[in-house]
């Protein structure tokens, strides 16, 4: 079977038309859902290293 080219991009086009494309709008929400969940998470991790931190140096002593 020969590889055609032309044959390819006309069943890419195909496919893509068929493709149900997000709104602006849900674009827009999701990039924000997405930076709020990334502040959070580190917010999250942020404060358990410096738990983590607190509790070896208390444990070891080290200053």
């Amino acid at each position: 079977m020969a590889f055609s080219p032309f044959k390819f991009l006309q069943e890419v086009r195909s496919e893509t038309a068929k493709v149900t494309w997000p709104t602006r709008r849900e674009t827009t929400i999701t990039t924000i859902m997405v930076f709020v969940m990334v502040a959070l998470a580190s917010i999250f991790f942020f404060l358990s290293d410096l738990i983590i931190r607190y509790v070896v140096t208390f444990l070891l002593g080290v200053q």
